[in-house]
C-alpha cells in the first residue's frame, strides 16, 4: 500500500495548485479567465447511484497496488455488482506525484466518456509509461496513451491548457483526502466504513454479505 504522511500531502497539492504541474513540464498554458465560472469537476462512477451498496475507492494512478485492484479487483466488481445493480462505485483520484495529476488529466480529457478505457490503460501499461526520470518524457507517454484512446493531439492540449479545470481537480483532492483523512492509495470505504482488507474474496464477502 503506497502512503504518504499528512505534511507530504498537504505539501504536494499546495505545490501543484501553486505552480500546476502541466505548467512546469508540459508548457505553459494560456491563463483562465477570471471572470469565467469555475467548472464543475465531479467524482467519477459507476453503476446505479440507487444501488443498496456503495463504495469509495482512492486511486493514484502511480500506484502499483492500484493497479492490482483494477486488474483483480475492480473487473469483476464491475462485471458481477456494478452492472448488474447491486454496487455504486465512486472512484476519487489522488495525487502522489505530478504524474499521477498529470494522468487524471488525460483521463478526463475530452467529453469524459474515454474515462474508463484510459484509466485502464494507464493502470496496465503503467511500468512503461511511468518508467522514466523525465517529467516531458512521461508526460508524452501518457498523451500517446490518451492518443491510442480516441483522443487528438488537439484535444490533449486543450486540456493541458485548461487551468480552471486542473485548479478544480486539485481543489477537490485537497478536499477529499483532508474529509476522509486519506493518507494512503488504495484506500476503499464500504457504505461509508473503511476497509482493510481490499482483496476481491473478502471484498466480495463483504458486498455479499451486505446484499443477502
Amino acid at each position: 500500500m503506497t502512503s504518504l504522511n499528512r505534511r507530504a500531502l498537504l505539501s504536494l497539492a499546495a505545490a501543484l495548485a501553486a505552480a500546476p504541474a502541466w505548467a512546469q513540464e508540459a508548457g505553459a498554458p494560456a491563463a483562465a479567465d477570471p471572470a469565467a465560472a469555475a467548472p464543475e469537476v465531479t467524482d467519477i462512477s459507476y453503476g446505479d447511484p440507487a444501488a443498496p451498496v456503495k463504495i469509495i475507492e482512492y486511486a493514484s494512478y502511480s500506484c502499483s497496488h492500484c493497479a492490482t485492484f483494477h486488474e483483480t479487483v475492480f473487473k469483476p466488481l464491475k462485471q458481477d455488482y456494478i452492472d448488474t445493480g447491486k454496487v455504486y462505485l465512486t472512484v476519487r483520484e489522488f495525487y502522489r506525484m505530478p504524474a499521477d495529476f498529470w494522468a487524471a488529466l488525460i483521463a478526463r480529457c475530452g467529453d469524459g466518456t474515454r474515462y474508463e478505457a484510459i484509466s485502464a490503460m494507464v493502470f496496465e501499461k503503467q511500468a512503461q509509461w511511468l518508467n522514466s526520470n523525465d517529467p516531458n518524457e512521461i508526460m508524452e507517454n501518457l498523451r500517446v496513451i490518451g492518443v491510442s484512446a480516441g483522443l487528438t493531439r488537439e484535444q490533449i492540449a486543450a486540456c493541458e491548457a485548461d487551468t480552471a479545470t486542473g485548479e478544480v481537480m486539485l481543489r477537490n483532492f485537497q478536499e477529499n483526502i483532508t474529509k476522509d483523512n486519506v493518507t494512503a492509495t488504495p484506500t476503499v470505504y464500504v457504505d461509508g466504513e473503511r476497509v482493510q482488507d481490499w482483496s476481491w474474496p473478502a471484498l466480495k464477502a463483504l458486498i455479499d454479505g451486505k446484499i443477502g
